[in-house]
């Protein structure tokens, strides 16, 4: 496949609105299809100017984590999904497949889900809008605190979508695109198997601490660049609204890492689009094909661990944790921490702590 010329990505870096815990389904959908709505003059705006003052014309837009809702805190499964999750034939993704066609970019941005084979359930969703309107990857987060995963009901998972569909890259005019979800850019397996699987850029919707001094996930984005010879593309909010945390506690440091680990262009507070770069597939693709120290993918012996991990499996996290009966069943909100007290019984059982 031949390498696009040269386009600018954006991490845009937006307040995330928390909806009213008391409003019903009908008015937060509202709110999330307004919110949707107020992002077409703010990237269009930042697309004028980004390609004015670099000579690139944006082609990809990040946004942040969770944007339109927050997060869920100790709202129910069931009614978190049923007020705020987005169907994959519901009107959210359908404003944002117009809005991506108007901009005419690729829009990636991050939700909660529904899912009719999981009723009941939300999965937070990392996704890819294309300019033709249509949604061309949707990748579920795997690792979560106090989610459902996949992982959570994997039999069933995999049955219905396969390995393809739990670790998804898009083959785009743009190049090969990937979904890393949060945290998530803290475990370095779920990059390396994107990578594995062929992605170059990775576009990671987040919500954390900015801070001048390099925080955990500051470190990761470049290390998973590095190490996989792949673009980041990290969009943190700009702040929380409407909730009782100050407003500037996830704020800042949105970035563009490219394919050797360098930020090119990172944000400070605010809402603002200032992490811009652009991003050259001819060059990342040239210099995975070189042998050298640093072409570490092509250094990479995946069947070295493989055996291991198969080994150490059974004391970490178990799949089909939700699953009861030979069903999915929702749980309670203390599950998760039910959950990892188990994982670290088990773990120090084993001396691994």
């Amino acid at each position: 496949m031949s390498a696009p010329p040269i386009y600018s990505a954006v991490a845009m870096q937006l307040t995330a609105r928390s909806l009213d815990k008391h409003a019903d389904t009908t008015a937060a959908r509202a709110a999330m299809l307004d919110h949707i709505a107020a992002l077409e003059p703010q990237i269009r705006t930042a697309a004028i100017f980004v390609e004015q003052y670099s000579g690139r014309p944006v082609k990809l837009a990040v946004l942040p984590e969770y944007l339109f809702t927050s997060y869920p805190g100790r709202v129910t499964i069931p009614e978190f999904a049923a007020r705020v999750g987005f169907a994959a034939d519901g009107s959210e993704y359908a404003a944002l497949g117009g809005l991506a066609q108007r901009l005419g970019i690729f829009l990636s941005g991050n939700a909660y889900e529904t899912d009719a084979a999981f009723p009941d359930f939300y999965f937070q969703t990392s996704f890819i809008v294309a300019p033709s309107g249509d949604v061309v990857l949707r990748y579920r987060r795997l690792l979560s605190m106090f989610a459902p995963s996949p992982h959570d009901v994997w039999e069933a998972y995999l049955d219905r979508y396969g390995l393809d569909g739990v670790f998804p890259v898009a083959e785009t005019q743009i190049g090969r695109l990937a979904c890393i979800a949060s945290e998530e850019i803290l475990y370095p397996e779920i990059a390396r198997i994107l990578a594995m699987r062929g992605a170059e850029v990775f576009c990671h919707s987040s919500s954390e601490i900015g801070s001048p001094v390099a925080t955990h996930k500051d470190v990761a984005k470049q290390a998973r660049a590095f190490e996989n010879m792949a673009y980041v593309v990290s969009a943190n909010t700009a702040g929380i609204a409407g909730t009782a945390m100050p407003l500037a506690s996830a704020d800042g440091n949105s970035q563009v890492a490219d394919y050797r680990g360098k930020i090119m262009a990172q944000a400070g507070d605010g809402e603002t689009f200032t992490a811009f770069a652009p991003i050259d597939l001819t060059a990342l693709r040239e210099a995975r094909r070189v042998p050298a120290m640093t072409n570490y993918p092509a250094r990479q012996r995946p069947s070295l661990f493989a055996r291991a991990y198969a080994e150490f499996g059974k004391d970490f996290h178990r799949a089909d944790g939700m699953i009861e009966g030979g069903a999915p069943t929702i749980p309670d909100r203390d599950y998760f921490k039910r959950t990892q007290e188990a994982v670290i019984a088990r773990l120090d059982k084993a001396g691994v702590i």
